[in-house]
């Protein structure tokens, strides 16, 4: 039986701006198993986990739980638990982290002020390796698990490296999908190999573009259009564009991209229809899901 990431791959649906839009995440380890809507059907309280999910609405936050790759004891108390907020704004990004005994105690959080990039000290600053999270939430798609459970495994095995697998971040049809912080990159179809580029850059402060789908700053015209100055130009720094405004509806979008040095760029997005159908996730119905296309990159004066 064809799985969605099957489809997707032979039809050669473009990667770009498809990542999940986050400008903070809030990462709460939760080991054993995951439900398809992880926050309430998980070990972590439903109660806990659904007023966190209401609580980050509209605030730029998106929530996931995370545990490490391997197998998973069914541990439904664990003595502590590692959380991270990460912003992930282009020059502005940060990672906070602590290990809680109570993850009840985050429904305190400003979700507001995190979401703006104001973490007002929490918790300890996080300097170590870059983090990596790997989609492997079998009960949402399969795919995640079929293909992300083991590129966690083998990412774990080389070390070298942080890794997680985490419940959540769109485009099962990407599988293998993962997200790296500090700077909030997403990629798809991604292999051990991929991934050590990707580390090796971000060690650096550069992005690879291969396999990219986008920063999870942005919603997914701004993505798209970050990404073509990056291919146009070659600009690898990861903090050396940034988008300054994003003006116009569905289905067409004038972005501005800024760069550090001065340059500026207005891109031109529309948006179009993945043809043909498809299934989004292995069970649904086919369908043409929104993709971003650049009509243009002009340079601005």
């Amino acid at each position: 039986m064809s799985t969605c990431a099957t489809a997707s791959r032979h039809l050669s649906e473009p990667l770009a701006a498809t990542a999940a839009t986050a400008r903070t995440w809030l990462l709460i380890e939760q080991p054993g198993p995951w439900g398809t809507d992880a926050l309430t059907s998980s070990h972590l309280d439903p109660a806990v986990g659904r007023a966190l999910g209401q609580a980050a609405e509209g605030t730029g936050v998106r929530i996931a739980l995370i545990r490490r790759p391997g197998r998973h004891a069914d541990c439904h108390r664990p003595t502590a638990q590692r959380v991270y907020a990460a912003h992930t704004a282009p020059g502005r990004s940060w990672i906070r982290t602590t290990d809680l005994t109570d993850p009840a105690a985050l429904t305190a959080l400003d979700l507001a002020a995190l979401g703006a990039g104001e973490h007002g000290g929490l918790w300890e600053p996080y300097d170590g390796e870059p983090l990596v999270f790997v989609c492997t939430n079998g009960k949402r798609d399969r795919c995640c698990a079929l293909l992300g459970r083991p590129l966690a495994a083998e990412l774990a095995a080389a070390g070298g490296t942080d890794v997680w697998e985490v419940t959540h971040i769109g485009g099962h049809r990407f599988s293998p999908t993962l997200f790296v912080l500090p700077y909030g990159y997403a990629y798809g179809r991604v292999t051990a190999h991929g991934v050590k580029d990707v580390l090796e850059a971000v060690r650096d402060g550069r992005v690879v573009t291969e396999n990219c789908r986008g920063r999870s700053a942005w919603e997914r015209p701004a993505q798209a259009a970050e990404l073509a100055v990056r291919e146009l130009t070659g600009e690898e720094g990861a903090d050396a564009l940034d988008v300054a405004r994003t003006e116009g509806a569905a289905p067409h979008w004038s972005v501005t991209v800024t760069h550090t040095d001065g340059r500026a760029w207005r891109v031109v997005v529309a948006q179009g229809a993945a043809e043909p159908a498809r299934p989004e996730s292995c069970g649904r119905a086919p369908a043409t899901p929104a993709r971003m296309d650049v009509v243009s990159v002009t340079p601005l004066p």
